[in-house]
């Protein structure tokens, strides 16, 4: 068994990289919703009144969540064996295009947002000032391009030294997870080693990003229910909410 700090860390962690839907804001079940509705719409359309809908827990779990907007698009919808062209990232949110359902799906997330509000969780919140307390460093590390709005909007921007969300990907010409760069980026960001950080995710996708990534540790966030499936895809350790970290013996 791992011997662990008094913050639930193996020795020789020296920094945190949080993942943002679901780990530190209770925004995941938003972009559920709103992929729920953009794609259903869009396999009505396509399909009609017999279409198949998609799933806001398996399908979400599976195909979307954690993973770059597109990339999202693209993976569920060769799921049910469906090709679009790419388009451009700016294409309107009507365009039969992978970027315009996806920029269909954050006009309908931000309008949730907007009209539901954002929330921390405060287990999390916690954590990362018990984090901080002890000296660690700490980054965000989101596929979302709202990151930093989010992040603002429940005041918790400054407890993070340094932020890698879809516009820093972009920018950095970062693939997303599933793959490991983002994360990577920011431990580097932070100056530290990879086996000097540790990942917190509740996506299947941040998972496998922190398997594939070797870091020196890989917490799993289970919001849903899914902690089996979080240790498949390479959880050290999982928990319902980060306090308990701070309970371990």
């Amino acid at each position: 068994m791992t011997e662990t700090t008094e913050i639930g860390l193996p020795k020789g962690i020296l920094a945190c990289l949080f993942d943002l839907d679901g780990v530190i804001t209770k925004t995941a079940v938003v972009h559920a919703a709103a992929w729920k509705e953009t794609f259903d719409d869009f396999l009505r359309q396509r399909d009609g009144t017999d279409f198949r809908p998609f799933d806001d827990v398996t399908d979400y779990d599976e195909y979307v969540d954690g993973r770059p907007r597109a990339d999202g698009v693209h993976t569920f919808l060769a799921s049910r064996g469906i090709e679009l062209p790419e388009g451009e990232p700016d294409d309107p949110p009507d365009a039969a295009t992978v970027h315009g359902v996806g920029n269909r799906k954050n006009a309908l997330l931000l309008e949730l947002i907007r009209t539901s509000g954002v929330e921390a969780y405060e287990g999390t919140v916690r954590y990362v000032e018990a984090v901080r307390a002890h000296g660690l460093r700490t980054a965000v590390v989101s596929s979302s391009a709202n990151c930093r709005d989010v992040l603002r909007s429940v005041g918790a921007e400054h407890l993070f030294d340094t932020r890698v969300d879809g516009i820093v990907a972009a920018e950095r010409g970062l693939p997303g997870k599933p793959r490991p760069d983002t994360f990577l980026a920011a431990a580097q960001d932070l100056g530290v080693e990879r086996h000097e950080a540790a990942v917190f995710e509740d996506a299947l996708a941040g998972m496998d990003a922190g398997r594939a990534g070797h870091f020196g540790y890989v917490v799993g966030v289970d919001r849903v229910g899914q902690s089996a499936a979080l240790y498949a895809h390479g959880a050290d350790h999982v928990v319902k909410d980060l306090a308990e970290l701070l309970e371990r013996p």
